[in-house]
């Protein structure tokens, strides 16, 4: 790959913030992280939520959302996608490398309709899972499309291992992890501050904190089934369509003092929580759950996590033993142990906590990632590269 001018990179994804969503917010902290640590010039191709077609520039990254005719199943749909993708291709500055963020079937349909001759790099962030209707129809394209990947990244060993679909592919993926902006979570006087208020509202007991959607993969309900059995108080933070059942549960159980429903807060706010928390929990009891990067902000702030034994990056991301623990997939029983054990032991839960900061600050940083991923681009530019020669 040549030096003599900065690297051109287009990614392509549903959607780019304001849009929320935890794939939008990787996509934009790894293209301003290219731009600002690596000086590449890095152009984004998305939807736009309404019917307009837009251009701006946001934070040095140019941003062209398509105009949005449907969605369907949570794929955005723009009929002028693979027009678009054949326009990149073919621009006076054209991009050395497209990069795709998995799963969006449309713009996987749109690449292999635009038939574009550049080297190609896909973000695989998780398996489809509950639309197996749709997927056993759209399994052949989806295989053409990681097909035709020069290489493809995953954001854990254990993804590449046990995804159907990255395993018979193993020897062209490539593992870098994700990085976050996990400064803003490693706490400073004012979220220290903070802290101490949130504690002193909970002055007879320790803190479980939970941060998420509350739907069905989250495993919330396990959590709550299993907080009968751990003197603690529960505090949730995250809306979505099982909270009503999970009040019930509460109710019915006699929680209602001890479990605390909070609206979605800022990241100000939620590192005042990490940081006021004993222990953070990710009770996920589905392989939707990617990797689960509330862990890593969790450690940031050196609270230790108990989540599951997922077959994906959640076990990676919390290491059992070291940042935290893990316990079986959908157990309360083994939830509340595991709880009550970091709960009831200060020196355990003070080193893991510190070996969980120390971890999230060295590992999981947004000048990391940018590293290794130039690295996978240059592996998928260079055709003479060796393809085994990059490992994380």
């Amino acid at each position: 790959m040549t030096t003599s001018r900065p690297l051109r990179v287009t990614m392509v994804n549903k959607y780019y913030p304001p849009h929320l969503g935890g794939i939008e917010f990787h996509v934009r902290d790894l293209a301003q992280g290219l731009v600002e640590h690596a000086g590449a010039i890095v152009r984004v191709v998305v939807c736009n939520g309404s019917d307009a077609r837009e251009e701006e520039r946001i934070d040095g990254v140019e941003v062209v959302r398509l105009p949005r005719v449907t969605e369907l199943s949570s794929t955005p749909v723009s009929w002028g996608f693979a027009r678009a993708l054949r326009e990149e291709a073919l621009r006076s500055d054209p991009p050395d490398v497209f990069h795709f963020h998995f799963p969006y079937p449309w713009g996987e349909l749109s690449w292999l309709a635009a038939r574009v001759k550049v080297p190609m790099v896909v973000t695989y962030h998780s398996d489809i899972i509950r639309q197996k209707v749709a997927l056993a129809a759209y399994r052949p394209l989806l295989d053409r499309f990681l097909d035709r990947a020069d290489l493809i990244i995953a954001s854990s060993p254990n993804m590449i291992a046990h995804s159907p679909y990255l395993a018979p592919r193993a020897h062209k993926c490539r593992h870098v992890d994700f990085g976050l902006h996990v400064e803003r979570f490693a706490g400073d006087a004012k979220t220290s501050a903070r802290a101490e208020v949130l504690r002193s509202e909970h002055p007879d007991r320790r803190i479980v904190l939970f941060v998420g959607r509350l739907i069905y993969y989250k495993g919330a309900d396990v959590l709550v089934r299993a907080m009968r059995h751990v003197d603690a108080d529960l505090v949730m933070i995250g809306r979505g369509p099982l909270e009503p059942r999970l009040r019930e549960m509460v109710l019915a159980w006699g929680m209602t003092d001890r479990v605390r429903f909070v609206e979605p807060v800022d990241d100000a706010e939620l590192a005042a929580w990490y940081e006021a928390a004993d222990v953070f929990a990710l009770p996920s009891v589905a392989r939707s759950e990617a990797f689960g990067l509330v862990q890593i902000e969790a450690h940031a702030a050196g609270t230790p996590v108990v989540s599951t034994d997922l077959t994906t990056g959640v076990p990676y991301a919390n290491v059992d033993g070291v940042t935290g623990l893990t316990v079986p997939v959908g157990d309360p029983e083994a939830l509340a142990d595991a709880l009550n054990r970091l709960l009831t032991d200060d020196a355990l839960r003070e080193r893991m906590g510190r070996q969980a900061r120390e971890r999230a600050l060295s590992q999981f940083t947004i000048p990391r990632m940018v590293a290794n991923t130039l690295a996978v681009y240059r592996e998928a530019i260079d055709p003479h590269a060796e393809r085994a020669g990059v490992r994380q």
